[in-house]
């Protein structure tokens, strides 16, 4: 059944405000309609496209990253609560890939938990002391990668923050961080 554009616009203002990171693809194939359609329906409802609606959501959780500049962390950082949590997504692109497989390169998938380990500690200085990782299956072009880091143990010199990437709902990289916060931090 084909919905009326005024019931279709108000469903989809209701989805963008549940999921503000749902793309303008993602869209297209809920409502049945094409790309362009949901473009238009964003510019007459004055919906941004999804990089917007990233950095505002972005704007309104962040605390202040102190370990690290905020430019330095691998993928977008959605949400950060330091010595908590933190989230940032991922678009792998072109850049991250093998060119014959189009699989996303290991070492990107770590550097944005890693970097996102990093960003979580509250202090000045947190480097990575050791990781134990797993990778959980291949990510390709274009898919989108959200890694959540946790906290899950700290004292005065070290902290362990788990990382699990996914993309949609599918675990596809997990990690254990142990960061060295600055007084363990040798100078020289």
């Amino acid at each position: 059944m084909k919905r009326s554009k005024k019931d279709r616009q108000r469903l989809l203002k209701k989805t963008i405000a549940e999921t503000p990171f749902i793309t303008d693809e993602e869209l297209a194939e809920k409502f049945q309609v094409s790309i362009q359609t949901i473009r238009l329906d964003r510019l007459e409802l004055s919906i941004p496209e999804l990089r917007e609606r990233i950095k505002n959501v972005a704007v309104q959780h962040l605390d202040k990253v102190k370990s690290l500049p905020l430019d330095e962390v691998i993928g977008e950082v959605i949400d950060l609560q330091l010595d908590e949590s933190a989230i940032s997504i991922l678009e792998i692109k072109r850049e991250h890939v093998f060119s014959r497989t189009k699989i996303a390169r290991g070492h990107h998938l770590f550097a944005q938990a890693n970097s996102l380990a990093v960003a979580v500690i509250d202090d000045e200085l947190a480097l990575t002391a050791s990781a134990n990782i797993r990778f959980k299956r291949q990510v390709k072009e274009g898919e989108r990668v959200v890694a959540k880091a946790k906290v899950i143990k700290k004292n005065k010199s070290r902290t362990v923050v788990e990382v699990r990437s996914y993309v949609e709902q599918e675990l596809v990289f997990s990690g254990e961080f142990m960061m060295f916060r600055k007084d363990q931090v040798k100078e020289g």
